[in-house]
C-alpha cells in the first residue's frame, strides 16, 4: 500500500512552516504529492452579518480589509511552502466557498496534516481541523516536535469502528516502521475484542506487530499514552470521537486527552 497525496491546510500564519515541513516528511517516503492548501477566512461567511446595503460605507471598508488580509495570508503561505526543498509540491489557494473547497480537496487526499494548535481548538484552522476529522472523516496526522516517518508506531485498538478504521488507514505508515505495537486496554472498555485479530490482519499484509495488554481499568487515554512512551513510539494511531461529539465535548473523552498531550504525534480517524 502507499499514499499518493498528502494535504496540509494553511492559514498564512506562523504555524504554516512546521505543518508544511511535517507534510513533506510524511510525503517523501511515498513520493507523494504535497498539496499545500491555503484556507482563508471566507468573505461569504461575513456578508450575511452586514445586512442590507452592505456595499456602503463601513461595510465596504470591512470587506476590502478582509480581502487584503486574505491576499497577505496567501503571500505568507506561499513563502512558507518555499522554505522546503521537497519538489513534488503544489500550492492551492481556496476561493469562496472556502469550506466546500477544503472538503473537496480533502476527499482526494490520503492524509491531512495539522500541527498542535488547530487540534487543540486554537488559531484560524481550528474549525478546519474539526471539519476534516468529524465531518469529512478524513485521516489526520497531528505532527508534533520531532515528527518523522520510520520510527516505532503504537496502534490503540479496542475493536471499535473508529479504532479499526484508523488501524487500517495507517497501514502505509506501518509498513515503514521498524516496530509496531498494538495497545489494548480491555479493562478500560465494555467492548469485547481480541487484539490477536488485528495482529493477524497486519501479518497478512506483511506487517509484524507486537501486542501490549494494558492491565489497568479507568480512563484509557493515560494508559495509552504511558504505553506509547514505554514503546518509544513516535506516532500513536487511534480512533477519534468514538462517542457522540457533544458528549465528548462535555465530558472530555479519550480523544480530547490525546489531543492535549505533548507527545507522541497522532494519526487519527473518525
Amino acid at each position: 500500500m502507499s499514499w499518493a497525496r498528502i494535504m496540509v491546510p494553511l492559514s498564512g500564519g506562523e504555524g504554516d512552516k512546521t505543518a508544511i515541513a511535517a507534510g513533506a516528511k510524511l510525503a517523501e517516503p511515498f513520493g507523494a504529492e504535497l498539496a499545500c492548501v491555503y484556507t482563508p477566512a471566507d468573505v461569504a461567511d461575513v456578508m450575511p452579518w452586514m445586512g442590507e446595503g452592505f456595499l456602503g460605507g463601513v461595510q465596504t471598508t470591512a470587506l476590502e480589509s478582509l480581502k487584503e488580509a486574505a491576499a497577505a495570508g496567501e503571500r505568507n503561505a506561499r513563502a512558507a511552502m518555499d522554505t522546503i526543498t521537497y519538489e513534488k509540491r503544489r500550492f492551492i489557494a481556496l476561493q469562496t466557498p472556502v469550506w466546500a473547497g477544503l472538503s473537496a480537496e480533502s476527499r482526494l487526499s490520503d492524509v491531512v496534516v495539522f500541527n498542535n494548535d488547530p487540534a487543540r481548538g486554537r488559531g484560524p484552522l481550528a474549525e478546519a481541523f474539526q471539519q476534516m476529522v468529524a465531518d469529512e472523516q478524513r485521516p489526520v496526522l497531528i505532527a508534533r516536535e520531532g515528527f518523522a516517518v520510520g520510527g516505532p508506531v503504537a496502534v490503540a485498538w479496542d475493536g471499535g469502528k473508529e479504532a479499526s478504521r484508523a488501524a487500517r488507514l495507517a497501514l502505509p505508515m506501518l509498513e515503514k516502521a521498524p516496530r509496531v505495537v498494538i495497545l489494548a486496554a480491555p479493562k478500560a472498555t465494555s467492548r469485547s475484542f481480541e487484539p490477536a485479530r488485528l495482529q493477524a490482519y497486519y501479518a497478512a499484509r506483511g506487517v509484524k506487530a507486537d501486542i501490549d495488554i494494558l492491565p489497568d481499568s479507568g480512563d484509557a487515554a493515560p494508559l495509552l499514552l504511558y504505553a506509547a512512551r514505554k514503546a518509544e513510539a513516535q506516532i500513536l494511531v487511534a480512533g477519534a470521537f468514538g462517542h457522540p461529539r457533544l458528549q465528548e465535548f462535555i465530558f472530555g473523552g479519550t480523544t480530547r486527552t490525546l489531543l492535549a498531550s505533548d507527545q507522541p504525534s497522532l494519526f487519527l480517524s473518525h
